[in-house]
């Protein structure tokens, strides 16, 4: 039986972990492209019985990544997989703060995780996999701050949109091109992650909104990582998976 074959960053902690975890379980060969490796990734693919790989890699230096994973996915022969996806999930927030008050260093850094990374891989990733046969996916996780302005958010926010914008873009070329791509980029709702943390410690003097991120957490709104982990794999698996180039877990 042909493998199902999946790309995902971000993949050592949180969400991106419990997707990794999930989608071994369901015996996906996978690739997962992370600041570090997670050895418990190794011993769970042993156990189901798939591979695999894990690159450590800086995310905001994502050139170098990009071009390893163009080479390493023309290198498979394609005919061995049932369908082969990209999730984008790796992000950076960062300082909690005006712009204004942010370094440049920072700034550079952030775009380039949240927004250009994701740009760069997918680029790759459809290059490598044009010719395939099986369907092949492109999952973003964007945000509902890409929707919404807030205060001390204008990076991730931006990144976010853009992320959105870019993949209605790609959308549209996916349409026009034999046996394209379908690609989404969801907001997986509010999950209590390390992300969560930084944004309840901030200084409420610098960030007006922390009030709603300490009540989501004080209400028990908040999605564990495996839940939202769940649903969106779920949602990756939707008959309708593209149909919507920009999408939210919670519709």
């Amino acid at each position: 039986m042909a493998q199902h074959l999946t790309v995902i960053t971000g993949a050592s902690r949180g969400m991106g972990l419990a997707i990794a975890q999930q989608l071994l379980d369901a015996g996906h060969d996978l690739l997962c492209i992370s600041r570090k490796t997670n050895d418990a990734l190794q011993e769970r693919a042993a156990k189901a019985g798939v591979a695999c790989e894990q690159w450590p890699h800086d995310l905001a230096r994502a050139a170098g990544a990009a071009t390893r994973l163009e080479t390493w996915l023309k290198a498979k022969e394609p005919g061995g997989y049932a369908s082969v996806t990209l999730i984008n999930n790796a992000a950076l927030l960062p300082q909690v703060a005006p712009l204004s008050a942010i370094g440049g260093d920072d700034i550079a850094d952030a775009l380039r995780v949240n927004l250009e990374a994701p740009m760069l891989l997918t680029a790759s990733f459809l290059r490598a996999t044009s010719a395939w046969k099986v369907p092949r996916k492109v999952l973003n996780i964007s945000s509902g701050l890409g929707r919404r302005a807030m205060a001390s958010q204008a990076l991730y926010c931006a990144a976010k949109a853009g992320m959105d914008h870019y993949t209605r873009c790609v959308a549209l070329e996916e349409e026009r091109a034999p046996d394209g791509a379908k690609v989404c980029s969801l907001a997986p709702g509010v999950i209590d992650t390390d992300m969560q943390v930084q944004l309840r410690g901030s200084d409420p003097s610098q960030f007006p909104d922390i009030g709603y991120f300490t009540g989501i957490k004080e209400q028990g709104v908040l999605a564990s990582p495996e839940e939202a982990a769940r649903k969106v794999i779920a949602y990756l698996g939707r008959a309708d998976f593209g149909g919507n180039p920009v999408g939210d877990i919670r519709d």
